[in-house]
């Protein structure tokens, strides 16, 4: 029986895995659209923000602390992607057109999760 805050925390306290070293860092959030350009001009009207990429199925948008993918559906699904050091444990990484590689896999409610090489992004941030 729930009695307040109490025996929330001390449920998730029990569940909390505490990992060593930094936090692992979100690379970009997907998002699904019907038109990358029409979507694009929004996003641009109405924020600030940088085309990194843009071709009719895909666009990258930069933000001053995240990247927003804008997809359609039946190219890549809507996902949060994160950047690790081993992304191959994950399964076998594939190179996008981007240059970055990675590999989709779901998290424990079935949403789409990307688990992107570090260095794969890093070394194209640098140029």
């Amino acid at each position: 029986m729930y009695n307040g805050l109490s025996d929330m925390t001390e449920t998730t306290e029990k569940k909390v895995q505490k990992n060593e070293g930094p936090l692992d860092a979100i690379d970009h959030i997907a998002v699904a659209v019907d038109d990358v350009g029409k979507a694009v001009d929004w996003y641009r009207e109405t924020f600030n923000c940088e085309i990194e990429y843009q071709d009719k199925t895909w666009a990258f948008l930069r933000f001053q602390n995240i990247k927003l993918a804008l997809v359609v559906p039946n190219q890549h699904p809507p996902h949060i992607a994160f950047l690790h050091e081993n992304a191959d444990q994950f399964g076998n990484l594939k190179t996008h057109r981007d240059g970055s590689r990675s590999v989709y896999i779901q998290d424990s409610a079935g949403n789409s999760v990307e688990i992107v090489a570090k260095d794969s992004v890093q070394a194209k941030e640098k140029d």
